[in-house]
């Protein structure tokens, strides 16, 4: 069993890993930042942290969005 990650980790993973895809699709869009798609992102992130055992159904159902998503 897996270390469950705390939301601070889980944001420094995102950050790390898919803002900088966002950021490259929003510039495609037209350089806003696009809050429903970030938010959007962060749902599907921690759905797949949830799937894999990452955090538990309490953390996914629990966490709101980081202030990152706009």
């Amino acid at each position: 069993m897996y270390k469950k990650w705390t939301k601070k980790e889980a944001i420094e993973d995102f950050k790390q890993h898919y803002m900088p895809s966002i950021r490259a699709q929003e510039e495609e869009w037209g350089g806003g930042v696009d809050v429903i798609f970030r938010c959007e992102s962060w749902n599907n992130y921690t759905d797949y942290l949830c799937k894999d055992g990452l955090i538990s159904d309490r953390q996914y159902m629990t966490w709101v969005h980081p202030s990152i998503c706009g």
